[in-house]
């Protein structure tokens, strides 16, 4: 209520006084007109050339007194390795306007006091100069140009053409009103096909769960990074035009409904690092909560932020999302502690056959010993297909996980059937069901193991056919050394 008072009590000054200004110059204009028109062109030349010298000097004072908050300045040098490269971009881009800034304004405001109405000057009109025109012209394209072939060097390390994605962190982003969904890949490092048709209260990305792909996506709460991999950021949007922003990496791009996006920068600091870069700033010394002195201080509750930097709606404040970057080892075992949605959320996990207790020690004595075969208990095909059902990935995901322990081997991949239908028929399915496994297995990773696919068709049973369970025993994918 009192800052109201003073600034109704401020406004009524003014307006006293500029009646009272009003009054003066109306008297003093029935005696000396010229004499009033030259006083108040010199008065008003003075207060310009008076706020241009207290403007510009705001201008680098609250420039300098906030640079620790302000990113590119201070402790905030950039968390992405390429993040530099457009610091670099944007000193240069200030230090050239910035001139232009400053002699401009002061140009603008001394030539409203030099060339002011007095006595014994007269106005000239100039309606064209060619010369000054060319130069207007001619020098701000010459910057620009230069600027611009700058900045699209940048933007080729930003976005480059990715040919080995072996070692690179993917995800995907879906913005929406108001929040995002953070779906990271599973163990076979591929995203699962969508469909927005499929959109429901328990589908948000619209997953289309006849893709096996998707059985192993995860969807978690807050992003988080390895330090020193590249990472490449899917960015779409399920209704309107979203903007994916890491101000600290130097990361903006728009998310845009139907038309996905990508980002792809490397972490350079970890949450923890970036947080001893701004412990002994005074700005961050201070507690976080001003109404517990005795709390954290704000550089301890630094953390990376996804924000949305468009006005997506009323909600808008609410998109933001915590980023954490930390060690690699420590990523790897972040993500192995999370679950796949399909599992968790579609299909309970007690539903899903899982793997027998000793496949990893069936699996490393059979590789000790160089010899034997094991049948993949809960690696299933579609009827009369080779379309691996989702109960397969957890083992395959298994085999693949010793293999790469395993380097340098040569295995069996060999399929087989009942013995009914067509000979030849059975004999094509078989190689059909290895080929997939094979291709399961390259795709999640399997270091330099070779595996060669081999279908047998009905010619190997291990039970009489003349049972059903005898031919389900027979229907079946083995594994087994032929090489080191």
């Amino acid at each position: 209520m009192t800052l109201v008072l003073i600034l109704i009590f401020t406004f009524l000054a003014m307006l006293v006084l500029l009646r009272a200004s009003k009054l003066i110059e109306l008297a003093q204009s029935l005696k000396e007109p010229h004499q009033v028109r030259y006083r108040t062109s010199r008065i008003q030349g003075s207060l310009l050339v008076a706020f241009m010298v207290l403007f510009l000097g705001a201008v680098f004072y609250f420039n300098f007194h906030y640079r620790n908050y302000m990113l590119g300045f201070g402790p905030h040098d950039a968390a992405s390795e390429h993040g530099s490269d457009l610091d670099r971009i944007l000193w240069i881009t200030i230090l050239i306007t910035g001139v232009v800034f400053v002699l401009t304004h002061i140009a603008l405001f001394w030539f409203a006091y030099q060339y002011r109405e007095r006595e014994g000057h007269e106005a000239k009109f100039i309606s064209h100069d060619n010369r000054l025109e060319l130069i207007w012209t001619i020098t701000p394209a010459v910057v620009m140009t230069l600027l611009v072939f700058s900045g699209l060097d940048v933007w080729n390390k930003i976005m480059p053409d990715i040919k080995d994605k072996s070692e690179l962190v993917q995800l995907e982003v879906t913005g929406f009103q108001f929040g995002w969904i953070i779906r990271y890949p599973g163990p076979d490092k591929e995203f699962g096909a969508r469909n927005y048709r499929l959109i429901s209260g328990t589908n948000p990305l619209g997953q289309d769960w006849k893709d096996s792909r998707n059985y192993d996506d995860l969807h978690v709460g807050k992003i988080v990074l390895p330090k020193g991999k590249q990472v490449r950021v899917k960015i779409t949007a399920r209704d309107v035009l979203h903007s994916f922003f890491l101000p600290h990496f130097r990361v903006k791009m728009d998310a845009v409904p139907g038309m996905p996006t990508y980002a792809i920068f490397t972490p350079k600091y970890t949450t923890e690092e970036y947080r001893q870069r701004l412990k002994g700033v005074p700005e961050y010394m201070v507690p976080a909560d001003p109404e517990n002195p005795d709390g954290p201080k704000k550089w301890e509750t630094f953390n990376y932020e996804l924000a949305c930097a468009e006005l997506c709606g009323v909600g808008h404040f609410s998109m933001r999302r915590e980023v954490v970057v930390v060690e690699p080892d420590e990523y790897e075992a972040w993500l192995k502690k999370q679950k796949s949605y399909y599992l968790t959320n579609i299909k309970k996990e007690k539903a899903v056959p899982q793997p027998v207790d000793d496949f990893s020690a069936k699996m490393d004595k059979m590789l000790s010993e160089g010899k034997g075969a094991i049948k993949l208990e809960h690696v299933h095909f579609k009827t009369g297909s080779a379309e691996l059902t989702h109960e397969s990935w957890k083992e395959l995901n298994t085999l693949a996980h010793t293999l790469k322990a395993h380097p340098g081997l040569k295995l069996e991949v060999s399929g087989h059937t009942d013995a009914q239908g067509n000979d030849a028929a059975n004999l094509s399915l078989s190689q059909k069901r290895a080929d997939a496994v094979v291709i399961y297995l390259k795709k999640s990773g399997i270091g330099q193991t070779i595996l060669v696919a081999k279908g047998y068709g009905e010619t190997q049973p291990i039970a009489p056919n003349d049972t059903p369970e005898g031919r389900a025993m027979n229907r079946r994918t083995e594994v087994k050394i032929i090489g080191e």
